[in-house]
């Protein structure tokens, strides 16, 4: 019997809380034996990558980290992919890891009230969740959130752009054809995790306060053509509607650079 590894990037967003929201995840599958830790070996074409997204009109952003992972496994499970699987979750919601891997447990066996006696919110998806990652072999990594990890990063645009009411392509094929090959660098290298949160701590960045703070710009690339706008309203304008395009808001000009330089890579 053959064993997999699965992949899979997640992140929610929510403007407001409650408010609109959107979730986003990028699930890679394949045979154990094609994720290896040389990327020159030429397996690429052998690992499918599937992003998936929505929204809600009205949510609040826990929920929609929530739906980000169970659309993922949710996928995985109508695959029906023969075989035994080991699961590998990136999300950079503290609540999803703590919940998956110790709370939802208790829960459960309390009738999905808390220790207090109050019923457990969001129970419709913890629910969903419990029964998902039921007998699964799942490796939880609790990301930094936007710290240039590149799987939470691209998520993050799918999610941002649901909850703007802005549909993105989604992606569905061979990694090899995907446009940013630099999402496995995680996996092949764990200690990049680490440097993002160090990063992230020198920089003093949290996904807070980058999605609360005020804007420096918005930055975009339509037609391969970057530009910046001073509001979201005149981003919008040249978005929304358009096919695989970026967009992501910069909080200062050193964080506008580091977009610019990620959007041209791509």
């Amino acid at each position: 019997m053959s064993k997999n590894t699965v992949l899979i990037f997640s992140d929610g967003a929510s403007r407001g809380n409650p408010g609109r929201g959107g979730y986003g995840a990028i699930v890679v599958t394949g045979e154990s034996s094609s994720f290896s830790d040389k990327k020159e070996s030429g397996n690429f074409d052998r690992l499918h990558v599937k992003e998936l997204g929505g929204r809600e009109v009205v949510t609040t952003n826990n929920r929609m980290e929530l739906e980000a992972v169970i659309s993922g496994l949710k996928y995985y499970e109508k695959s029906k992919i023969e075989g035994s699987s080991i699961f590998h979750i990136y999300t950079d919601s503290k609540y999803v890891v703590n919940g998956s891997t110790a709370w939802v447990f208790g829960w459960a066996k309390n009738g999905w009230k808390t220790a207090s006696g109050d019923v457990v919110k969001n129970q419709d998806l913890w629910e969903s969740m419990s029964e998902l990652i039921k007998g699964k072999k799942i490796d939880w990594i609790l990301l930094p959130g936007h710290a240039g990890v590149e799987g939470n990063e691209i998520c993050d645009q799918i999610a941002t752009g649901f909850a703007d009411d802005i549909k993105p392509e989604l992606f569905n094929g061979k990694l090899s054809d995907y446009t940013d090959l630099k999402i496995l660098d995680v996996f092949y290298n764990p200690d990049l995790i680490k440097e993002a949160k160090d990063d992230k701590k020198k920089n003093g960045a949290s996904k807070s306060s980058s999605s609360s703070a005020k804007a420096y710009s918005y930055v975009s690339k339509v037609g391969g053509v970057i530009s910046y706008d001073k509001s979201w309203a005149d981003c919008e304008k040249k978005v929304k509607g358009q096919k695989g395009v970026l967009f992501k808001k910069a909080v200062s000009l050193a964080d506008q650079e580091k977009i610019t330089k990620d959007f041209m890579s791509r």
